[in-house]
């Protein structure tokens, strides 16, 4: 009677180490067969995991993350020996595992775990190329770095699992013809091939802490994954450059409020009305340990300055004690560098605590294009509804309230605002 309950036990660990321990897999497989090989490689990864349920069902090894490594291991030393002298490998181990003698050698040096964390900061850099474009930059990170399925990128990403195999398909047709390395640019290139790096898990955390899926407003799996990726960059010397710091730290400082930012029936606590005893105070010491670790060097980045206006959220013990002068002047800085409208609509609603709601109104209608962002784009339309009832303008609150309502398909944002357009009677 207790089979079938050990073998859903299974198929959730499974399921957990697939998540956690596929991409360090893949990645390194991928460094033994070479990137144009991607396929050869998730192959020779999900013959391991298929051979752990069927494995498994017998009994649990001690450490089943590294009975998974070993099992791939040893598969792919027999793909080396069934296919060495018919498939090209990788550039670097091609030569060496052509013979018998150093194969062996050459594949347990590999499976080393701090050659795997390199192999992992290599994959990463692959995913993110140049050739590829962002949309599968992104798909393709998350399929072969973080483990996740096409119908959970799909879900991720707001697309149906058709379209995210082309856009996994395409990306590995450029991979075979740009001939994409799997290495860790150097010199004038990192900086360029970083920047896309970091851009596309600021993009992937972004997803997750505000996701646009209509039923499913946080995604904790992509900010935890985001997270992760981030981290890794750390712990390389030439990827731990500050800016990196900093995008760990701005992600890190979000990730402490996740908790706080919705009620026990799943509707939005915004950053006014959060319970900051909620907040993980052992994730904000990390934030703002990052933040002090990105001090470091001349160079400033955007991460920079919205670490540091996350950071000044965090270390205000109440809403009302927050140092609004400091925020605006760091919008002020981050508009010089990005001066898009999103950063202009959230520097107006800092400076509406300082200087009043009709200053924010004014600057926010001061915006370029903002009639054409006001009926695109669901916040700017929610912002004014909100900056206009607090001064008592109910016409135009409720104006600006129903063309947001209109523009998000978030059932919790739908809830929220509707709230805020029953207007207490005078």
């Amino acid at each position: 009677m207790k089979q079938p309950a050990l073998n859903n036990n299974i198929h959730l660990l499974a399921d957990h180490l697939f998540r956690h321990e596929s991409g360090k897999m893949v990645a390194v497989l991928t460094r033994l067969f070479g990137m144009h090989n991607l396929e050869l490689a998730e192959d020779v990864m999900q013959e391991a995991f298929a051979k752990a349920l069927k494995e498994w069902t017998f009994g649990l090894p001690p450490n089943p993350s590294g009975w998974l490594m070993l099992t791939a291991k040893n598969k792919a030393i027999d793909v080396i020996r069934r296919e060495r002298y018919s498939k090209e490998f990788a550039r670097e181990t091609s030569m060496l595992l052509r013979s018998e003698y150093t194969t062996a050698p050459v594949v347990e040096k590999l499976f080393m775990e701090y050659e795997i964390q390199d192999s992992q900061l290599r994959m990463i850099f692959a995913c993110c190329h140049p050739a590829l474009a962002p949309a599968d930059q992104i798909a393709l990170t998350l399929k072969t770095c973080s483990g996740f399925g096409v119908q959970e990128i799909a879900a991720a990403l707001l697309s149906n699992s058709e379209t995210i195999k082309k856009r996994l398909q395409r990306a590995k047709n450029t991979i075979i013809e740009k001939k994409i390395n799997f290495d860790i640019p150097l010199g004038s290139d990192l900086k360029n091939r970083l920047d896309i790096v970091l851009h596309t898990l600021y993009l992937l955390f972004n997803e997750g802490y505000k996701s646009c899926d209509k039923e499913e407003i946080i995604r904790k799996d992509l900010c935890e994954e985001a997270l992760r990726l981030a981290l890794l960059l750390t712990k390389n010397n030439i990827t731990n450059l500050p800016k990196t710091n900093s995008l760990v730290a701005l992600m890190t400082l979000l990730a402490a409020r996740l908790d706080s930012r919705l009620n026990e029936d799943g509707e939005i606590v915004l950053l006014a009305d959060q319970d900051r005893s909620k907040w993980n105070a052992e994730l904000m010491r990390i934030g703002l340990h990052y933040l002090n670790m990105a001090a470091e060097g001349e160079e400033l980045s955007t991460y920079h300055l919205e670490a540091a206006i996350v950071a000044e959220h965090s270390m205000a013990k109440s809403f009302q004690e927050t140092n609004w002068q400091n925020i605006v002047n760091l919008y002020d800085h981050l508009a010089q560098m990005n001066p898009s409208p999103t950063v202009h609509l959230n520097r107006a609603v800092a400076l509406s605590k300082l200087k009043g709601n009709e200053a924010a109104i004014n600057a926010i209608k001061a915006i370029d294009d903002i009639e054409k962002l006001e009926n695109s784009q669901y916040l700017f339309p929610a912002v004014l509804g909100e900056l206009y009832a607090n001064i008592g303008d109910k016409a135009k609150a409720g104006y600006y309230f129903k063309i947001a309502i209109s523009l998000t398909s978030s059932a919790q944002e739908k809830k929220l605002l509707g709230k805020k357009m029953i207007f207490p009677e005078q």
